[in-house]
């Protein structure tokens, strides 16, 4: 295949086994992971978990990638589609709310022939909101749920951390899609999103006046309640964070504070993240469980 699925849109010629393109990957998806994960936000985890599928490979190029070994150095396992889609229905029979795709963008040909039969629960689109509004477009009525980060208001910080200046405009124009397909939340009787848009951001280390912007921007597109927002206070220093100095520490607790502060203030409605959350313990096992 020519891919031009990412935002990247670089053509490379992707083949069902070898990697190629911006990504790494093939054709073929690869994935990395795949079981019940109850660290996503409560309406998608719920009690039982979420079913999430980690994909390899990424469009994005962030310096600061808790994933780093699978999004960077591309350790995963080759899969037909076939069982891909059987992976699905093995985490749904394990009790999954949810199918939860973990960085699905580069392989979104790959999910569309996989949810050619609709699932008996909603599908999660967990991307790094680097995603194209035409590729979204093609995953119409197939997506119930989209959990896109927005990483920066600024293209220059997107630039230098994740290599791509375009990044800003890309998520938000995206996201405006997602939420167009989906519309204002939706839970079911036990208070878990069947539809809905949910904007993660990860608070970085000198970048609280950004993420102001970041959630200012969320505030005046969308009304109350219409979409969740997701403060993410889980930042550790990791992958190639050591060669930015400005990257190369924690979160200080008045960064963190001041951020929360803020969320409020604007009636923005969702999730605060715990500083205990910014622990390498909770990132997962990518060790092929459930491949």
């Amino acid at each position: 295949m020519i891919c031009n699925l990412c935002p990247r849109r670089c053509g490379a010629e992707r083949t069902g086994t070898a990697g190629s393109g911006r990504c790494g990957m093939p054709s073929r998806p690869v994935v990395a992971r795949a079981a019940l994960h109850r660290w996503e936000e409560p309406p998608i985890s719920g009690v039982r978990g979420a079913g999430t599928v980690f994909f390899s490979g990424c469009p994005l190029g962030c310096v600061f990638c808790q994933n780093e070994s699978i999004s960077h150095e591309n350790f995963g396992k080759p899969i037909p589609v076939d069982r891909l889609r059987a992976i699905f229905h093995e985490l749904i029979a394990q009790g999954a709310h949810n199918i939860d795709l973990v960085n699905p963008t580069h392989f979104a040909h790959a999910v569309m022939e996989a949810l050619s039969e609709p699932l008996p629960v909603p599908v999660v689109w967990n991307s790094g909101g680097y995603d194209r509004v035409e590729t979204l477009r093609a995953l119409e009525g197939k997506i119930g749920v989209y959990l896109p980060d927005l990483k920066y208001a600024r293209s220059e910080t997107a630039a230098r951390y994740s290599g791509a200046p375009d990044y800003p405009e890309v998520a938000k124009a995206a996201i405006l899609e997602m939420f167009r397909q989906t519309g204002p939340c939706v839970y079911d009787g036990g208070g878990l999103l069947t539809r809905g848009v949910v904007i993660r951001h990860l608070l970085l280390p000198g970048r609280l006046s950004e993420a102001k912007e970041v959630m200012d921007w969320v505030a005046e597109r969308f009304r109350p309640g219409e979409v969740l927002f997701s403060l993410m206070s889980q930042y550790i220093p990791w992958g190639r964070a050591g060669e930015f100095p400005e990257l190369n520490r924690r979160l200080r607790p008045s960064e963190a504070r001041s951020a929360r502060q803020y969320m409020a203030a604007l009636g923005l409605e969702g999730f605060v993240q715990e500083d205990a959350s910014a622990q390498s313990a909770f990132i997962p096992a990518f060790d092929l469980t459930g491949v």
